[in-house]
């Protein structure tokens, strides 16, 4: 009786929770269509610290800040609900304008053509959806062998032990396309440069040798972190140090 009590209040206050941020994504939905751009964010930012978070606040957002001009959050923001809807046309839009007003340019160091196929397989599905494949590869493998132990035709046996390599090679290549894209999705640490102007530097202290400057909203890679610094790396590949608190981790 306790705990079917306990599962009812559990679902009431989720339910009650789920209501007050629509509730309030309308009343942030109607400051911002008066241009109260300002008081819109602090009521998206409400919903986000409730503990509720969807694309449509992150995108919503990032449009309020875009249009009180703060760079940083407004890019940052984009991408945050480009992580939770990665093909979203009016998003990558979006990002792309905010991104425009940037004051950085930096070239993405070219990948090699090997490189840019084997990634763009990679990437056509998420580590979830490579385990899933491999699968229902490796069943099929099984399946087809089972036909092919236990058909008397030699023709179906020849298709069936054809169709189960395939099967069976299929679900190996997921696998490693899974491994893949599982230690891609590790070492992606993505951040925003916040800070108006970053000295970045050969090493985590004040007094190591400034090697370029950043300036907000520019994305880069975190790559380690020691005593309020962090060690990053930007798309043309150039690698430094700057203080932690310059940037804000999408993740």
């Amino acid at each position: 009786m306790g705990s079917r009590f306990y599962t009812i209040l559990l679902l009431a206050c989720s339910f009650w929770g789920v209501a007050q941020s629509e509730t309030l994504f309308e009343k942030a939905n109607a400051l911002y269509n008066q241009d109260d751009f300002t008081e819109a964010v602090e009521v998206y930012e409400e919903i986000l610290n409730s503990g509720q978070h969807s694309a449509a606040v992150y995108y919503n957002l990032g449009n309020a800040h875009y249009k009180l001009n703060n760079i940083a959050p407004s890019i940052y923001y984009y991408e945050k609900a480009l992580m939770l809807k990665p093909g979203d046309a009016d998003i990558k839009n979006n990002l792309a304008f905010a991104q425009n007003m940037t004051i950085d340019a930096i070239e993405p160091m070219p990948k090699t053509g090997f490189s840019r196929i084997f990634d763009g397989l990679v990437g056509r599905l998420t580590y979830e959806g490579w385990g899933v494949t491999s699968i229902v590869g490796m069943s099929l493998f099984v399946l087809l062998f089972l036909v092919y132990y236990f058909a008397s035709s030699s023709t179906v046996k020849r298709v069936a032990f054809i169709a189960s390599f395939i099967a069976l090679l299929i679900a190996l290549v997921a696998v490693a396309f899974a491994f893949r894209q599982q230690s891609n999705q590790l070492n992606d640490q993505p951040a925003i440069v916040f800070a108006e102007k970053s000295s970045v530097r050969s090493g985590p202290k004040l007094s190591d040798e400034e090697v370029f400057i950043l300036h907000e909203g520019t994305k880069v890679q975190i790559l380690d972190e020691f005593d309020q610094w962090n060690k990053i790396r930007i798309a043309d590949g150039k690698i430094g140090w700057l203080p932690s608190t310059d940037i804000k981790s999408l993740k």
